[in-house]
């Protein structure tokens, strides 16, 4: 299963029982914020979801716009935000495909737990197009699960989940390899992250567009 299913998962499966909907938001973000790394600005939430992190930026003074290509993940988030006074906006959009309701240019993008979705022959395309919404010298901030991840078996690159998605665990050298061209990394390290069943490792990257 690929990054197109999502929106029969959001259809089919209580967000309660999604393994990457929290609404807490994880401490490598929050460490981002609170040390002062990333300051309130255009951001851009690149597969936000239920709009979880974003409602949480836009909390701290972030003008944050989310963005996903799965139509009922946009209108739960629209709605999560209308209940908790959030000025965010949320698209619906393919990050693969068509981008030209993403208006304007930003200070901060980042992707939780997204990109290991997309497998290794539309990364590119993908990292594309987050450096072509960024300005120059602005921030993006990624996590994804590493190829050490005890998780799903433990082994091989490519893994099924307990609700059928099938996902791309990466290496340091991989991901270094595919931003470098776009971005100047300020960090790239791995990382435990804990997640709503258990705890992963993760590959966390901090890039500045070039």
């Amino acid at each position: 299963m690929k990054y197109a299913d999502i929106d029969r998962i959001y259809q089919t499966i209580p967000l309660d029982n999604l393994p990457w909907n929290n609404e807490i938001p994880p401490d490598a973000l929050v460490d981002l914020v609170q040390s002062g790394k990333v300051r309130p600005c255009r951001t851009l939430d690149l597969g936000c979801g239920a709009g979880n992190y974003a409602i949480y930026l836009a909390g701290l003074g972030f003008e944050v716009t989310g963005v996903d290509n799965s139509p009922t993940a946009i209108k739960i988030a629209e709605e999560h935000a209308e209940k908790r006074g959030a000025g965010c906006r949320f698209i619906v959009a393919d990050l693969l495909g068509d981008l030209h309701a993403i208006t304007g240019t930003f200070d901060f993008a980042y992707d939780w737990e997204f990109l290991h979705h997309i497998f290794p022959e539309d990364r590119e395309t993908y990292i594309r197009n987050v450096h072509r919404f960024l300005n120059s010298g602005a921030l993006y901030f990624s996590t994804c699960f590493s190829e050490d991840d005890p998780q799903f078996g433990g082994t091989g690159k490519y893994r099924s989940t307990r609700i059928g998605t099938m996902l791309y665990f990466s290496s340091e050298s991989e991901l270094r390899k595919l931003i470098s061209p776009y971005f100047r990394i300020r960090e790239l390290t791995t990382i435990n992250v804990e997640g709503k069943f258990g705890s992963h490792r993760a590959v966390s990257l901090l890039a500045e567009r070039m």
